[in-house]
């Protein structure tokens, strides 16, 4: 925090950290001081345990912590690989298939990774889980007649939201 405020460089990302867990101020002739919330970091550490992450890179504390949480988002995109997205067995006739099969699961994996920095990014973490989030997603249905352009049914307000929440534009139609 002292180095974010002796540069000028803040990192808005970091900020409900700061303001939960320190005070500051600076003056002209002390500099900038920290002092710490004491009894809010007693509360905070009543449940935490204790790990270390070594890295080979030079980052602060909080950077360190998210890439280390962002492994996670890996680890369960190959399960929807395996689940959601029907990888578990490749069942393909040629190997153009399998390459054009492996281009949309990656296609796929890029959407789940932007949903998911998105969902972060609007705090939609405290509500949804990334497969919760898309079984929501999952319900719009498509009607389809004769002669006639397909269409989407009508959502309700709240799925619209989720859509500009993550920052899409809801379909109407196809």
């Amino acid at each position: 925090l002292k180095q974010e405020l002796e540069s000028g460089e803040r990192v808005l990302q970091h900020e409900k950290l700061y303001q939960q867990f320190f005070t500051w101020k600076t003056t002209p002739k002390r500099g900038t001081q920290v002092m710490v919330k004491e009894e809010s970091v007693i509360e905070a550490k009543r449940y935490f345990g204790f790990f270390a992450l070594i890295t080979n890179e030079t980052m602060n504390a909080v950077t360190a912590l998210e890439l280390y949480r962002n492994k996670d988002v890996v680890e369960k995109a190959f399960g929807n690989l395996k689940e959601r997205l029907n990888m578990r067995r490749t069942l393909v006739s040629s190997e153009q298939s399998l390459d054009g099969k492996l281009f949309v699961q990656f296609v796929a994996l890029i959407y789940l990774s932007y949903i998911k920095k998105q969902m972060q990014e609007k705090d939609l973490v405290k509500r949804f889980s990334i497969p919760g989030l898309l079984d929501k997603l999952d319900v719009i249905e498509c009607f389809e007649q004769p002669g006639k352009a397909l269409q989407v049914g009508e959502m309700v307000e709240k799925l619209k939201q989720l859509y500009y929440d993550l920052g899409v534009t809801p379909p109407t139609s196809l």
